[in-house]
C-alpha cells in the first residue's frame, strides 16, 4: 500500500495554479495533458483520490495529506474544495492553426468566440456548456481574458480540461483566419433582425459573443458575416452571458 505524505504545503507550491474540488481535481487527474505537482488531500478523501489516481494511471505519492484547515488557507475565503486540491501547471493552448486543422476534418462543427467576456466564473459555466453542446474550441483575447483559474475550473465542473482553448491577439484577424478557412462568422447583437434560430446550421460555424452591456467591439462585428439576436422577450433586456452562451451553443447543436 502507498504510503502519503502528511507535509505540510510550502510556500513555493502554494504559489501554483491550484485547482480545488472534486469534479475539476478529477477531471484533471484524467487528463494527460494536465502536470500536477501534488495532490492535496484530508484524511477523509486521500483514499478516494488514490483510487482516481490509480484509475488514471497517475503517481499515488503525488498526494499530500494535510488538515483542511491548511487547505482552506491555500484558497480564496469562499472556495469550496471539498477536500480536493490539486497544485498544477496551466494547460498549453491551442494555436487558430491547430484548431483549423481540426476543423478540415470535420463537415459540420461550431466554435466559440468571446470578446471581453472578463468574468472566470461565467467564462467557466460557458467552457462546460462548449463541452455539453460538442463545441470545437473557445478562442478569447489574450489580453482582456483572464487566464486560467481555480474558479473558473471549479464552474466548469472539470471541463476546462475537455476543451480546446485559444488565446489570440487579435479578434478581428483570428475572424479573418477563420473565414479563409470556411467558418461562417456570425455575431450575437440584440439589435439584430435575425433570430438565431432562422440561421443555416450546417457547415462551419463561427459565434462571437461580447460582455454584457456593451456587447461586441466595433472592428470585431465589423468581421461578423452577420449578425443575430436570441428570440427572448422585449421585457428582458439580456441575459447573463454564460447563459445567452448555453442557450446559443444548444441551438447550434441542433441540426434539425
Amino acid at each position: 500500500m502507498a504510503k502519503f505524505n502528511h507535509s505540510a504545503p510550502s510556500s513555493s507550491k502554494a504559489s501554483a495554479l491550484l485547482l480545488y474540488g472534486r469534479h475539476p481535481v478529477t477531471a484533471a487527474i484524467h487528463n494527460s495533458r494536465r502536470k500536477i505537482s501534488v495532490l492535496y488531500a484530508t484524511k477523509e478523501t486521500a483514499d478516494e483520490v488514490k483510487k482516481i489516481c490509480l484509475e488514471a494511471k497517475r503517481d499515488p505519492h503525488l498526494i499530500k495529506i494535510i488538515e483542511r484547515k491548511e487547505i482552506d488557507k491555500l484558497l480564496p475565503a469562499d472556495a469550496v474544495h471539498q477536500g480536493f486540491v490539486a497544485a498544477v501547471k496551466e494547460l498549453e493552448t491551442y494555436t487558430l492553426e491547430d484548431i483549423c486543422a481540426l476543423a478540415d476534418t470535420k463537415q459540420d462543427c461550431h466554435l466559440l468566440i468571446l470578446d471581453q467576456v472578463t468574468d472566470p466564473q461565467n467564462i467557466g459555466a460557458i467552457i462546460r456548456s462548449c463541452v455539453a453542446f460538442d463545441t470545437l474550441a473557445l478562442i478569447v483575447q489574450d489580453k482582456n481574458s483572464p487566464t486560467e483559474s481555480g474558479a473558473m475550473a471549479k464552474a466548469s465542473a472539470g471541463m476546462i480540461e475537455q476543451l480546446p482553448i485559444v488565446r489570440v491577439t487579435n479578434l478581428s484577424r483570428a475572424a479573418e483566419i477563420l473565414k479563409a478557412s470556411g467558418f461562417w462568422v456570425i455575431g450575437m447583437d440584440g439589435y439584430a433582425t435575425t433570430t438565431i434560430d432562422k440561421i443555416n446550421k450546417s457547415g462551419k460555424t463561427a459565434i462571437i459573443m461580447g460582455s454584457e452591456g456593451k456587447g461586441m467591439r466595433r472592428l470585431v462585428e465589423e468581421s461578423c458575416d452577420t449578425t443575430v439576436r436570441l428570440p427572448i422577450s422585449e421585457k428582458v433586456e439580456s441575459l447573463n452571458v454564460a447563459t445567452a452562451a448555453a442557450i446559443t451553443l444548444y441551438e447550434l447543436n441542433k441540426r434539425s
